[in-house]
């Protein structure tokens, strides 16, 4: 299986179905109106749950009574969720204002209970109507308005009327942003400014191999000795890989280069309507397998530790199991395999499953049909609605009702730097992962051939995070139904992103780790794993490292030469914008 040159590859952009171009067309407009969501799908779960409620008159007397309870003046109180946060403050406790958060929690607990047991609802529509109307609830919370938010009025009375100017000050600089075109870009509010090269994506290393799709970054050694066996790490391509490298005091790349590891990073281009056609196969061999040859070429051949982030780690998993029974070339080149918050059965995506089915990626479909890619700020929106209630709602009390900006860090800057997605590669994987899940059910081809995670036989590290929305940890904790290969699980403390940037001496970090099972002793699903496992404080970074060190040689050696250089790391293909 040899790959390509840049110059020899050749891209024909997906042509649309016969006929079927205006009907593209007229779906991406409803898509730009819509931002994405599909009406129709909207449209599909409220008719059937809907239905199916009306001809359920036992839940619907249910649902009356509950709803006369509530209205008692002797109903017990509702508590809000254990993270739900708005009404926290001691404020809220008094009068009027707990009437107002007892009237909008029985309200949100009513919707709850009349959208679950509804019997004959597809699961998957009746997620969709909870998850709906829960969105339409916080829109209406009372820590929204400033009539009805103690903590808001306070902040007035005590600033006299300072905070609510501030507010609107903010509120305006953000709406000039959004609005401006980008010739005359309205700059970000300011703070501390976090430049790839100069702030973050600072550890030493040089750009040493590039193709139409990657920059591979070879870091500088910083210990006299090194491991023989190489690192590669794999990020996700819907993100800039410096999350693995921010500031010094919080770079993975730099705790592991400081322990002795020779470091490899894929950088991915960020993508133009130009490169709409890049697929799947291109990501995997102008991708992964483009930079495991040239890492094994730069460090002589020894076998390479694999680490994928995210779908990085998806995609790492799928070219372990190519490897696994393909180019005899190729033949034993993974020494490991590190897979971080990284699905390989996508059966169980969580919320993110609420926008995947048919009708939907019909019409996503159709919206990166007619730009040749999927927008960062509109992946960023998909997310954003996921977590409405603090990154929406609760930032939007903050800084317009409050006149507080949130204080910029490192990892806010790096969310903010958003990436585009090909349109072809972005479409196939929806399809054949979220919606089909090909890669667990064995119909996932590579070069004509279906892969099977049952081949990789390497040892695997497999990390969750407890509080992932991208990647729920009892969907990564599948891996163990799909593999053979010994599997060490963990799971972090933290989210898909704060969990992982999780360096040693980090305040409240923790793991939960207990050694695998021998052969033969059976499976545990993921609650009694959790159950079991023992609970460590601290970072896992260190016994990351030492799993690696214990699956590395022995003998140390020196490190091995840098070779010729293209530019100094962060390289270009990062500061795209």
């Amino acid at each position: 299986m040899r790959v390509k040159p840049a110059s020899e590859v050749v891209h024909e952009p997906p042509a649309p179905e016969p006929g079927n171009e205006l009907d593209l067309f007229v779906q991406a407009r409803m898509a730009r109106l819509t931002g994405g969501v599909s009406p129709i799908a909207l449209t599909l779960a409220f008719q059937d749950w809907l239905m199916h409620l009306a001809s359920a008159p036992g839940k619907c007397a249910d649902l009356a009574l509950r709803w006369l309870g509530a209205l008692s003046p002797f109903a017990e109180p509702v508590a809000p969720g254990a993270d739900d946060r708005r009404f926290a403050q001691p404020a809220w406790e008094q009068w009027p204002f707990n009437q107002y958060v007892q009237g909008f929690l029985r309200c949100q607990q009513f919707w709850c209970d009349a959208t679950s047991g509804v019997r004959g609802v597809a699961p998957h529509h009746a997620d969709v109507v909870r998850f709906t109307a829960r969105q339409l609830l916080d829109m209406w919370s009372p820590s929204n308005f400033v009539a009805t938010n103690p903590e808001v009025l306070r902040a007035a009375l005590d600033s006299g009327g300072r905070s609510l100017a501030d507010g609107a000050v903010n509120w305006r600089q953000d709406l000039c942003r959004h609005l401006a075109p980008p010739s005359m870009a309205v700059p970000e509010p300011s703070g501390p400014q976090y430049r790839p090269g100069v702030d973050v994506a600072v550890t030493p290393g040089d750009v040493v191999f590039r193709n139409e799709l990657i920059e591979l970054i070879q870091y500088a050694p910083q210990t006299a000795t090194v491991y023989r066996e190489p690192l590669l790490i794999v990020p996700s391509w819907i993100m800039k890989y410096y999350i693995l490298d921010l500031s010094p005091r919080n770079s993975m790349v730099g705790h592991l280069v400081g322990q002795g590891h020779t470091v490899f990073m894929i950088s991915w281009r960020n993508p133009g309507p130009e490169h709409r056609a890049l697929g799947m196969h291109d990501y995997l061999d102008l991708g992964l397998f483009a930079a495991l040859d040239e890492v094994r070429r730069r460090a002589g051949g020894v076998p390479v530790h694999g680490v994928g982030y995210c779908l990085g780690g998806t995609l790492l998993a799928i070219g372990a199991a190519a490897l696994a029974n393909g180019d005899a070339g190729r033949q034993g080149a993974l020494a490991s395999l590190t897979l971080l918050a990284a699905q390989t059965d996508f059966s169980e995506p969580g919320e993110l499953g609420l926008f995947i089915d048919d009708s939907e990626l019909a019409f996503l479909d159709a919206l990166m049909w007619e730009q040749g890619y999927l927008d960062g700020d509109q992946m960023a929106a998909s997310f954003q609605l996921l977590h409405a209630r603090d990154l929406v709602w609760s930032r939007m009390m903050r800084e317009y009702l409050l006149g507080a900006r949130t204080a910029s860090n490192d990892l806010m800057a790096w969310n903010a730097d958003s990436t585009r997605l090909p349109f072809r590669m972005h479409s196939e994987y929806l399809h054949q992962l979220f919606l089909r899940n090909d890669l667990a059910e064995g119909r996932y081809h590579v070069d004509g051939r279906p892969v099977v995670l049952d081949d990789v036989t390497v040892p695997v590290y497999a990390l969750a995070t407890e509080r992932d929305h991208v990647s729920p940890w009892r969907s990564v904790y599948k891996i163990h139904l799909l593999c053979d290969a010994p599997i060490d699980f963990v799971l972090a403390s933290g989210g898909h992103n704060a969990g992982i940037v999780s360096e040693p001496g980090h305040p409240r970090r923790s793991y939960r780790v207990r050694p695998p099972l021998a052969p033969g002793n059976g499976y545990r699903g993921p609650d009694a794993w959790r159950d079991e496992a023992e609970l460590v404080e601290g970072s896992w970074w260190p016994h990351w490292q030492r799993w690696l060190a214990a699956r590395s040689s022995s003998a140390r050696v020196a490190p091995p030469a840098a070779g010729r250089a293209l530019e100094p790391a962060p390289g270009r293909y990062v500061l795209e914008k």
